[in-house]
């Protein structure tokens, strides 16, 4: 047991030791504020924040963690081991020059998206107006080195400590926002389809749905059996996130009662885990989402546990307010749309935090790295660019034993158009997250 000297207990202090110290490292850790108990103890120990003079293992912190309320914070950023650290510290003695715990739960409670900020037209919080992005750190799971640094020292310090750090892990994610192209969308629909495409002298995309429509070739967003015989070959079992949303601006999939496309949801329950991806309209009308989540449910004759948000559209804490309310327990919507990297600056799941209310929650977050949008529509990368970014990514996780997960589409799997060459960047993502 590691006994932790601090001048007094809180809950961002019991949250972020319990991250940084137990989730990924693996040690027991308890709290004293007595610093004749701590002077005492003969095992493995350190002060945080409070200074002694015996010679112990101490670490200077910042006021961060000893606090309940939310204020803007002077970011002082300084390079260190070949990154960019902040809130540094300035007693001589500390075993690190910036206070990692601090900083840690900055980034993981995702405390500067609580501050003013310019969102995006979806209202969402831009990659470009975090700190990782301004600073150059997004594509780094900093949290995660900080936490092998405190490792590090601790191991020098106590050679007899037993760590246990978490195993790197590759996982698949489906959003699935339109099951179908052209299929089981219904007679107005379809008729609507072939009608706009020949008012716009779109023929090649009218005749595609013809031939579709008439069973002669399959609907292009129909790659479901592929992406099943590529779960087959390589191992690997995906979550899909199902959209069942009334149809609306931003919410088109298929008609939640097609008896085909409820198939479709069991067949992929059969080999994959499946979650709800709340609509757009019910972010700003939450009761949405209940009625979303039961037709999941029904569908499934399964309690419905995970989420991802439609269009990623997260604002804290509203957002997992409204999971938790709805006994959702693992999300998967952290990260950016227009930028690769780790929003949270972690790429291990982790409870989240919630700062307005000061308290501890029991909702998993599991952020994903890299999303097939970003790669396309923001940053315009080819094929091969995206390779080499999806890598570098891989090999991030890979080095501090975090999870790897991407966010793809059964659309962008077809290997036409716009997404020609696509496909074998998954297969070369899959091979390179499994090795």
């Amino acid at each position: 047991m590691l006994l932790i000297l601090v001048p007094k207990e809180t809950n961002r202090l019991r949250y972020t030791m319990q991250l940084m110290l137990t989730r990924l490292l693996g040690l027991e850790a308890k709290f004293t504020c007595s610093v004749a108990e701590f002077e005492q103890y003969e095992g493995p120990r350190f002060s945080y924040g409070l200074y002694t003079d015996d010679k112990s293992l101490f670490f200077d912190s910042s006021s961060l963690l000893f606090e309940s309320k939310i204020s803007a914070k002077e970011i002082k950023h300084f390079a260190y081991q070949d990154g960019v650290v902040f809130f540094p510290v300035l007693n001589k003695d500390s075993a690190l020059p910036f206070d990692p715990f601090a900083a840690g739960f900055y980034l993981v409670s995702r405390y500067e998206e609580y501050l003013p900020h310019i969102c995006d037209n979806h209202n969402r919080y831009l990659a470009s107006g975090s700190d990782a992005f301004q600073h150059d750190y997004l594509h780094k799971p900093v949290v995660n080195i900080w936490s092998f640094m405190i490792k590090d020292i601790l191991a020098r310090w106590f050679p007899d400590l037993k760590f246990k750090t978490p195993v790197y892990s590759f996982i698949p994610t489906i959003d699935v926002d339109a099951a179908y192209a052209f299929k089981n969308k219904g007679i107005t629909r379809a008729l609507g389809g072939i009608l706009k495409a020949l008012q716009s002298r779109d023929f090649n995309e009218m005749w595609q749905r013809i031939r579709v429509l008439a069973g002669f070739e399959p609907d292009p967003f129909d790659t479901f059996e592929l992406q099943m015989s590529l779960q087959e070959k390589y191992g690997y079992r995906a979550i899909y996130f199902i959209l069942l949303a009334d149809y609306g601006t931003n919410d088109k999939n298929i008609p939640y009662t097609n008896r085909h496309f409820q198939s479709l949801i069991r067949y992929l329950a059969d080999y994959a885990e499946i979650g709800i991806h709340p609509s757009y309209a019910s972010s700003m009308q939450p009761a949405l989402m209940v009625m979303e989540t039961n037709r999941l449910s029904k569908i499934l004759k399964l309690e419905v546990e995970r989420s991802r948000q439609h269009f990623l559209k997260l604002t804290l804490p509203e957002t997992y307010r409204n999971l938790i309310n709805n006994d959702i327990s693992h999300d998967y919507s952290m990260g950016y749309a227009e930028a690769p990297g780790f929003r949270a600056s972690i790429c291990t799941p982790f409870p989240f935090f919630d700062l307005d209310q000061d308290s501890i929650t029991n909702l998993m977050i599991h952020p994903f790295a890299i999303m097939d949008g970003t790669l396309v529509d923001y940053l315009k990368l080819s094929p091969q660019k995206a390779t080499e970014t999806i890598n570098k990514l891989i090999r991030e996780v890979k080095n501090v034993g975090g999870t790897f997960i991407p966010l793809w589409h059964n659309t962008t799997l077809n290997d036409e158009g716009l997404w020609k060459g696509w496909l074998e960047v998954y297969i070369k993502m899959v091979e390179e997250g499994i090795r």
